[in-house]
């Protein structure tokens, strides 16, 4: 019988070895020592599994991969140095000179420029369309595009998409969906259970839940018919690889394998083995902390949607939210840890509030244990331009709080004095 996800976060993926260690070792180590000649020929030429250098893989990290693996559902997952890379890494696996992506507008601000400024300079376009009307997906297809993306909850404008209906989208073409579930987590949402193909990870987040590690992961669910979507980096012969063809050597996880073996190997983007240890120990408490945030941040959305000094608040858990009948039906459990609210006096406010909190942390960053906020406009957003900003949810007097896990009484009693400086 299959263990259920609590059990999961603390024992998948780890067998004790003969040392008897209760939890996985940290292997500090740049490379390993194989047994005899034939044996590294062997691994080198994927005729036996082993660890050759962390930079491809690691013991540490594999326990980090196969847990993940576990919690979404897939047949295979790679570790990366942080959720960018996880992104990169993806793109840079699935897509090449004269291939557009398409994509949600209301995307992490990292992203958008990831995709707009580094991958155009690649020769990777992207087209974003507003994923509140799925049908925006179908109507921008062009014969150019190779994948369709996603965030679970929009960082920071809280949207949530339909993905049961842009998956149905895509794979009519058929193209694969790549979802980043970073603010839901494999608690809350399991991207692959709705049918998307591909889901990434900032681990350093709520994974990680306390602001110790830098991190990034890809699963892959390994349905995606990747012939039939034209992809010949993994149905056809591969010269780095005398000639393999993965979709053959490797199955369902022809992605993931080539992922880890070109695209890793050759960027470099491997997460440092202290870090997946950290992040493991995080995952353990994962679901009393999703639990946690999402209760809080309910309680402080329904707080600051009664404010005068607020204009509006997203958060999908409202009962006023546009996407609460979404948030029923694929994020049952909770909406996560996020919140949006704009202030009526617009950007000098926004300031004022940022200086004016005590126990709220000011730092760019989300899903630690404490709460954190930040004003988007002049700091995470500000590398866009106000029409970018603004497709993406940041107006002039817009925050975005992360609600931590302390007691929830303290959190709303700091952002009403912060409220009453403005």
């Amino acid at each position: 019988m299959g263990y259920k996800f609590d059990t999961l976060s603390i024992h998948g993926g780890f067998e004790p070895d003969e040392k008897g260690a209760s939890l996985p070792p940290i292997y500090q180590s740049t490379s390993f020592i194989f047994k005899d000649p034939d044996h590294a020929a062997r691994i080198f030429n994927l005729e036996e599994e082993g660890f050759i250098y962390t930079r491809i893989n690691n013991p540490t990290a594999d326990v980090l991969e196969k847990r993940m693996t576990l919690l979404d559902g897939g047949v295979g997952a790679v570790a990366t140095s942080s959720g960018m890379a996880a992104i990169t890494t993806t793109m840079l696996s699935l897509l090449g000179e004269g291939d557009e992506i398409l994509s949600s507008s209301a995307l992490y601000g990292g992203t958008i420029t990831l995709f707009s400024l580094t991958l155009a300079n690649l020769g990777i376009n992207v087209k974003y369309v507003d994923a509140d009307d799925p049908e925006n997906f179908k109507k921008a297809l062009t014969p150019q595009t190779k994948v369709i993306y996603l965030e679970t909850i929009g960082n920071p404008k809280l949207n949530i998409p339909d993905f049961e209906r842009v998956v149905e989208i895509a794979h009519s073409v058929p193209i694969p969906v790549v979802v980043d579930n970073t603010v839901a987590t494999p608690y809350l949402f399991k991207p692959i259970e709705w049918g998307v193909d591909i889901v990434v990870y900032s681990l350093t987040k709520y994974l990680s839940g306390h602001a110790t590690s830098v991190g990034g992961l890809i699963v892959d669910s390994g349905n995606f018919p990747w012939k039939e979507g034209g992809f010949k980096q993994f149905t056809e012969p591969d010269s780095g690889y005398h000639g393999i063809i993965f979709s053959e050597k490797f199955g369902r996880a022809a992605f993931i394998a080539r992922t880890r073996l070109q695209t890793l190997r050759d960027l470099g983007g491997s997460i440092s083995p202290f870090n997946a240890f950290l992040i493991l120990m995080g995952i353990e408490t994962l679901s009393l902390r999703m639990e946690k945030h999402s209760k809080n941040a309910l309680k402080v959305a329904e707080f600051l949607a009664s404010h005068p000094a607020v204009a509006n608040v997203n958060y999908p858990g409202l009962d006023s939210s546009h996407y609460k009948k979404l948030a029923g039906k694929y994020l049952p459990k909770g909406q996560s840890g996020l919140i949006g609210f704009e202030l009526k006096r617009g950007y000098e406010a926004g300031k004022k509030f940022i200086s004016s909190v005590n126990l709220l942390n000011h730092l760019a960053n989300i899903g630690d244990a404490r709460s954190l906020v930040i004003h988007p406009a002049s700091t995470t957003h500000q590398q866009l331009s106000r029409e970018e900003r603004l497709k993406a949810g940041v107006t002039d007097g817009f925050i975005r709080l992360s609600v931590g896990i302390e007691d929830v009484d303290d959190i709303i009693n700091d952002i009403k004095q912060a409220l009453e400086a403005i």
